[in-house]
C-alpha cells in the first residue's frame, strides 16, 4: 500500500506539472497546480520517509487500471480535454481523501496520524480541481462528473488482479502477503 501511495503522490505532482506546461495562459490554473505539485511532492517525500523507517523498498509498479480507466473518457480536444482532466483529478483526490479517512482507524498510530494529516490537503485539491473545471467549462460540470462517476463505479466494483490504493476488490488469486504493510 505504501509503495502504491508513493506512486500516486508522484503521479499527482506530475499531472499538476503537465497541466502547467500545457496551459501557460491560465493564471488560476498555474497558481493552483504549482501549489498542488509542491504539496504532492512533499507527500511523496513523507511516504518515502515512512517506507524507509519500515524497511519497505520503493520500486516500480505497473500502471493501475483505475486512473487509466478514468482517462479513457477524456476528450481529445480542448476545452473538453482540460475540463475532463480536471474532473479526473477531482475524482481521484476526493477518493483519496475518502480512503485515507476509511483506512486510518485500521492502521498503527503513525500511519493513522499521517493519513489523517493528509485529509485537509486532499479535500482542498478536490475542490480546486472542480473549481478549475467549472472555469474551463464556463459553467457547471455536474453532468460530465456524473459520466465519470458511472465509469469509476464500475472500476471500483470490478475485481482487480493487483492491490492498488484505488483498486477494486482483489481477486482470490492475489497473494495475501502482498496486503501487509
Amino acid at each position: 500500500m505504501l509503495i502504491d501511495h508513493a506512486h500516486c503522490e508522484k503521479k499527482a505532482a506530475s499531472t499538476a506539472l503537465s497541466l502547467m506546461y500545457r496551459y501557460v495562459d491560465n493564471h488560476d490554473l498555474l497558481n493552483k497546480m504549482s501549489r498542488l505539485a509542491r504539496e504532492e511532492l512533499r507527500h511523496f517525500e513523507q511516504v518515502l520517509a515512512i517506507m524507509k523507517k519500515r524497511g519497505v523498498a520503493y520500486g516500480h509498479l505497473s500502471p493501475a487500471r483505475y486512473a487509466a480507466g478514468l482517462r479513457k473518457l477524456v476528450r481529445p480536444e480542448d476545452p473538453g480535454r482540460l475540463v475532463d482532466v480536471l474532473i479526473v483529478g477531482a475524482i481521484i483526490e476526493a477518493r483519496s481523501c475518502e480512503r485515507f479517512a476509511m483506512l486510518a482507524p485500521h492502521l498503527d498510530d503513525t500511519l493513522a496520524d499521517f493519513y489523517n494529516s493528509l485529509l485537509k490537503s486532499e479535500a482542498r485539491h478536490y475542490q480546486d480541481y472542480l473549481k478549475l473545471a467549472r472555469q474551463a467549462n464556463g459553467g457547471p460540470v455536474e453532468d460530465r462528473v456524473g459520466e465519470f462517476l458511472a465509469v469509476e463505479r464500475e472500476l471500483i466494483e470490478e475485481p482487480d488482479s493487483e492491490f492498488r490504493f484505488h483498486s477494486g476488490p482483489v481477486t482470490d488469486s492475489f497473494p495475501e502477503s502482498e496486503l501487509s504493510l
